[in-house]
């Protein structure tokens, strides 16, 4: 295997003639393929093939790289799911502008993941059982929130809830997205209320959080789950631990907000390995059915 590769072109010529005469040109020079990337927790270098291999998990350290949504649903689900919800696009209602245009971070952010926005549904199988997943996609704008992710999610819950099928959400978040203003926030009591008919319907749902799950995703249905599962080292919260540190003027304890500290404190349900999260979903839909064999919300006949 090639490590590093230079094609003509590349690199200007040298003083003595053009680019690439009598072979010598950029002769010292190469450009690496990325073939490596450094673990941002026991910063070493690790071989891309082989953290791809192992689900993006550090194998030195556990540290659990970002993972796509695709490649989310292809751990979770059986081959042969279908993607569904999709085409919907955010209309810029207030014509936002920072930095950048918000149409042009958009169009950016489609280019980059190859999706409408930060979220995809799916249904299929896990194991033996028919489920409805979302899982969102932090490679784009931060997966933050705005109004088609949260009407892609209350697709979800209502597919969900009509077919009596477990609801899996996979929160990557940074929080609601701000250059929709208010019609980003209105997302949280839209996907909450959603979810309030999914508990009336007895139907099940599972919130899966992981590095990062934070604002208003964290204040709204990331924490709603019957049951509510966390990735190892996930950074879990509203307000981010600089905001609290600077608001309360005192230094927050060794792991605050991490996944494993909000276990301690009863925050969560479980911290599970990404290795282990499909096999422990399994188990955990086959306790969350009914006594009679029939899922929660089916009724007795």
């Amino acid at each position: 295997m090639t490590w590093f590769k230079r094609e003509d072109g590349d690199y200007p010529a040298p003083e003595n003639g053009p680019a690439g005469e009598n072979g010598d040109a950029g002769a010292k020079n190469v450009r690496t393929e990325g073939l490596w990337v450094k673990c941002p927790s026991c910063r070493q270098p690790l071989y891309k093939a082989e953290l791809e291999a192992n689900l993006q998990v550090c194998p030195k350290c556990q540290h659990h790289f970002k993972l796509d949504a695709r490649s989310r649903l292809n751990l979770l689900l059986e081959p042969g799911y279908e993607i569904v919800d999709t085409g919907l696009r955010s209309t810029d209602p207030l014509n936002f502008v920072d930095v950048k245009p918000y149409k042009q971070r958009l169009r950016k952010a489609r280019e980059t993941t190859g999706l409408d926005d930060a979220i995809l549904n799916a249904l299929g199988r896990m194991g033996p059982h028919e489920v409805v997943v979302s899982a969102m996609e932090y490679g784009f704008i931060g997966g933050s929130m705005g109004a088609v992710v949260g009407e892609t999610i209350a697709r979800a819950v209502d597919r969900a809830r009509l077919a009596k099928k477990p609801l899996i959400i996979v929160a990557a978040s940074g929080g609601a997205r701000m250059m929709e203003g208010v019609v980003s926030l209105m997302q949280m009591a839209k996907i909450s209320t959603t979810l309030a008919q999914l508990d009336d319907a007895r139907v099940p749902y599972i919130s899966v959080l992981t590095d990062p799950t934070t604002g208003g995703v964290t204040a709204s249905f990331a924490m709603l789950g019957d049951l509510n599962i966390a990735e190892p080292g996930a950074l879990i919260g509203f307000a981010g631990p600089r905001v609290i540190e600077q608001t309360i003027r005192q230094k927050l304890p060794e792991g605050f907000q991490r996944s494993e500290f909000l276990l301690e404190k009863g925050f969560l349900d479980a911290v599970v390995h990404r290795k282990d999260m499909k096999a422990y979903l399994i188990r955990a839909l086959e306790f969350l059915k009914a006594p009679q064999g029939q899922q929660v919300g089916d009724s007795a006949s």
